[in-house]
């Protein structure tokens, strides 16, 4: 699961133009740290959706990675 979500962050910044990631934090924002827009964090949520059948935002805002991890982890 971490490994997808990773592979998902990178798919979305390589296509911003922005560098693939060699490793994710828990700790990493998805704004400040891993340079994500709105725009990004919607694609983000489709992805997510897509992958693993939940909506990561349905019960409010997820700002860091390791709030991802626990979301799918609570499904």
């Amino acid at each position: 699961m971490r490994e997808k979500i990773f592979d998902i962050i990178n798919q979305i910044r390589i296509s911003k133009g922005l560098s693939a990631l060699s490793a994710l934090s828990p700790k990493d924002n998805l704004r400040n740290d891993l340079g994500l827009t709105s725009f990004d964090l919607a694609e983000l949520t489709v992805r997510i959706e897509d992958e693993f059948d939940i909506d990561i935002f349905e019960d409010g805002i997820v700002s860091t990675v390791g709030e991802i991890y626990e979301k799918l982890e609570q499904a």
